[in-house]
């Protein structure tokens, strides 16, 4: 009987399996590679960061940050953001919108105040926008020279929520992103 014979042929079988995985592995890592790398962070500014990424091979920018504090009788609540988006070849620039981590009562309103300058938003689901690219403008204008912004909503379950965000870093950050996507 030669067990030689088998054990080389399991040893083949076993070499060939793992070139194959390994391969395979090599071939995923080269086409995830550029995907990942598209993503490119502009940095940390204070309490804001900054990137930039492809979708459907479009550049965009967006900074983002989360409150320094988030009050409201709530017993649990997700993650809460402000982004502020950049989608040069869409032509939307400076788009805000706040993501709450609860889903905003039906037709509601947000109110934004940024050093006591106050901004009406609409509700969709968890998130609130400015009704329109003027509304945007005006807002990054006000977070650029302010210091402090107000978030304020209400849930689904009628849950009054009072987010407080710092603005210290918003201004470079913006700039980041002004940069990378060439706006003015």
């Amino acid at each position: 009987m030669n067990t030689h014979g088998s054990v080389s042929a399991g040893r083949n079988a076993a070499c060939r399996l793992l070139l194959t995985l390994l391969l395979t592995i090599g071939l995923i890592s080269s086409i995830a590679t550029p995907v990942i790398a598209a993503d490119k962070s502009l940095g940390s500014f204070k309490v804001w960061s900054a990137m930039s990424f492809a979708e459907d091979d479009k550049t965009v920018c967006m900074i983002w940050s989360q409150p320094e504090k988030a009050e409201g009788k709530y017993k649990k609540r997700g993650e809460i953001f402000v982004f502020v988006t950049h989608r040069p070849s869409d032509g939307e620039m400076n788009k805000v919108s706040f993501e709450t981590g609860y889903s905003f009562k039906d037709s509601s309103e947000v109110r934004v105040t940024i050093d006591g300058k106050a901004y009406t938003l609409y509700t969709d689901g968890s998130t609130a926008w400015g009704y329109n690219g003027k509304d945007d403008s005006r807002m990054v204008k006000a977070m650029r020279a302010g210091r402090t912004m107000v978030v304020e909503g209400t849930s689904s379950r009628g849950t009054k929520t009072r987010d407080t965000y710092s603005l210290g870093g918003f201004t470079a950050a913006h700039k980041a992103i002004n940069k990378a996507c060439k706006s003015k």
